[in-house]
């Protein structure tokens, strides 16, 4: 009988882990250890609650509990699974211990000060480097896979979005229409909405953020709408507003005015770009017409296993942008006490320019229902 070949990752796995262990030789590191759920999913495929990761030059360790037993090995059989007993960082001390490490990365961004102290008493002789950059540089740009995940979970998003507003009544509340559209999501297969959505009628557009309450949808309302749905772990994130009948005049001109500055920034993303001048070109295009006042935000931001994750198209963002980076671009106005209006999309960085990702019609006579 032919001895059993040994696990190995998949090809995309293989390819993250070859790239971080060539950071943690550049950085003369002896491992990096992974204590964000996201960060672990994107170096090993494991999604378990409770986890770290453990990455050397020659091995990989995947620390858990034993609810996750049979997911670690289904997800990632070829890491070296640690079924904890004690704490995750006491566990993780014992093995960084016995391998005598060093120099030892890890990203401050994800460890609280806490876990940081009492990893730090346990692990005399070993020095903690602070190292952000490390996951983080590798996820801004996306591989042919994580962007059709994301184009999958833009297309169940959009056709969600299409059902329920075609059933857009007088009467039914903020909160309905958002239960409606999460339902409709899942039911087409998505894992989860992407975040939690916004359904916000007239004056309460005016808020960015708004949660859905029991502010019911009238004839003349405007309904602003921002939602999303993850697909494999990927998300996608929209905003559209549809007026109920009726267009009233200040917001016609309202919403040509974003959808103009939107047009703007998504003309101006391309490899090597800025990601201040693509947000100063839809911001000027606001300020022409006087509304760059009430543009509070940034253009937009990365968008991938998180809904919000580097980059960031913002004035304050002096980094370029390069192809593979997948961005949303989301000019809104808002006027407290009156409504607002954003229009998001989601684009993706090409070798060339940029592809919108997104196909959701945007017209104004596509947002009169």
């Amino acid at each position: 009988m032919a001895p059993r070949r040994a696990h190995r990752p998949s090809s995309v796995i293989g390819r993250r882990l070859e790239a971080l262990r060539t950071k943690i030789q550049q950085k003369s590191l002896d491992g990096y250890l992974i204590n964000s759920r996201v960060d672990q999913y994107y170096a090993t495929g494991f999604d378990g609650e409770d986890g770290a990761v453990l990455i050397l030059p020659r091995s990989v360790y995947l620390l858990t509990d034993g609810r996750f037993i049979q997911a670690a090995a289904k997800e990632a059989p070829w890491a070296r699974a640690v079924i904890r007993k004690k704490s995750l960082v006491e566990t993780a001390a014992q093995l960084i211990r016995r391998r005598r490490l060093v120099r030892l990365g890890f990203n401050p961004g994800t460890m609280s000060l806490q876990q940081y102290r009492d990893l730090g008493k346990a692990i005399r002789g070993t020095r903690l480097v602070p190292m952000t950059a490390m996951v983080d540089d590798l996820r801004l740009l996306k591989d042919l896979s994580e962007v059709a995940a994301i184009e999958k979970a833009a297309e169940i998003a959009e056709s969600a979005f299409l059902t329920v507003t075609r059933r857009l009544r007088i009467g039914m509340t903020e909160r309905q229409v958002a239960a409606d559209l999460q339902w409709e999501m899942l039911r087409r297969g998505a894992s989860d909405v992407a975040f939690p959505l916004i359904v916000a009628e007239g004056p309460n557009a005016s808020l960015p953020h708004a949660v859905p309450g029991d502010r019911r949808i009238r004839s003349g309302s405007l309904l602003l709408i921002d939602w999303g749905a993850t697909w494999s772990h990927y998300r996608s994130d929209l905003t559209r507003v549809v007026f109920i009948h009726k267009i009233l005049p200040r917001f016609r001109r309202m919403y040509e005015h974003v959808l103009a500055a939107q047009a703007e920034g998504i003309r101006a993303i391309r490899p090597g770009v800025r990601m201040c001048d693509v947000d100063r070109r839809a911001r000027g295009r606001l300020k022409a017409v006087g509304l760059d006042k009430k543009f509070t935000h940034g253009l937009g931001h990365g968008l991938g296993l998180d809904v919000h994750e580097a980059p960031r198209l913002a004035a304050k963002t002096k980094d370029a942008l390069k192809a593979g980076m997948v961005v949303t671009v989301e000019p809104g106005v808002y006027f407290p006490g009156l409504g607002g209006v954003r229009i998001e999309d989601d684009v993706l960085v090409t070798e060339d320019g940029c592809r919108v990702l997104t196909r959701l019609a945007k017209d104004l006579d596509s947002m009169v229902v």
